[in-house]
């Protein structure tokens, strides 16, 4: 008798476990009752989702490729030489004169601008602006100047470069010493420092402050030959830094011989 009582509570004790799991269950089914179909659509629309966003990369990744391959195209024409000036052995596609060159350079540029996105459009629009130079130079001007106010930083800093070139080419000083002293102040110094201050020494002379382009000229090469590797070595001075003590040795013999001793060789390469 005890053994049938005890059977029976297992018995109870079991049909209690599967009553309580059957009416979670119910209720579970209840809740999802009618909803298969969206559960499904909303499965459905993440794995669709996840594949969409797997084509898009697969694509941009495709269309940056073919886009630098591109832009390295048109690049390779504006390196193309013009006949009558071929060095001895070369040999190749030549174009007749810098304008023809300029004029194709252009077009594939501006096909690049069209056919890709940021930052690949912005680049290019850079390029066909500053060949526009040689085409059509009120024309190249005036891109230049709206891609230097464009949102990508550093192609914008490297139109405003272009540009106070042309303006200092064109002998309007002021405006180019406005914008080389702009990126002077560019945080990013998408323009090397050094660069700028040879261009600027430059148009100060043009100016006739010659002091001016003096004390710029001896910053640079001095702030170099004191400069020091990681490694506590003197650095070698860059090409930008031996033509600026070559200027400032032609615009003054006394100032250039106040400048530190020039760097032995073999001193660290600033990488």
């Amino acid at each position: 008798m005890a053994r049938t009582s005890k059977k029976r509570a297992q018995q109870l004790k079991h049909d209690k476990f599967r009553d309580t799991t059957l009416d979670a269950y119910g209720r579970l089914s209840h809740r999802f009752e009618g909803r298969g179909r969206t559960i499904l659509y909303i499965v459905g629309g993440a794995i669709a989702l996840v594949a969409l966003l797997l084509v898009f990369s697969w694509w941009r990744g495709r269309q940056a490729d073919a886009a630098r391959l591109a832009l390295g195209k048109a690049i390779e024409i504006t390196d193309t030489p013009i006949e009558g000036r071929l060095q001895p052995g070369q040999t190749g596609p030549t174009f007749k004169d810098e304008r023809e060159r300029a004029q194709r350079a252009v077009e594939e540029f501006q096909k690049i601008q069209r056919d890709y996105g940021s930052p690949f459009s912005e680049l290019a629009r850079y390029f066909a602006a500053a060949n526009l130079l040689t085409v059509d130079r009120p024309k190249g001007l005036s891109e230049l100047e709206a891609v230097g106010k464009s949102g990508n930083d550093e192609v914008a800093a490297r139109a405003k470069f272009a540009l106070a070139q042309a303006r200092e080419a064109d002998g309007q000083h002021d405006a180019a010493v406005a914008l080389y002293n702009e990126l002077l102040g560019d945080k990013n110094k998408t323009v090397s420092e050094n660069t700028l201050k040879l261009h600027l020494a430059a148009v100060y002379e043009k100016q006739g402050k010659k002091d001016d382009a003096v004390n710029l000229l001896f910053g640079v090469v001095e702030a170099a030959r004191k400069a020091q590797g990681k490694d506590g070595k003197p650095i070698q001075e860059s090409s930008v830094v031996r033509a600026a003590a070559d200027k400032l040795q032609e615009l003054s013999p006394e100032r250039f011989a106040q400048l530190p001793p020039e760097p032995a060789k073999g001193g660290s390469l600033p990488f």
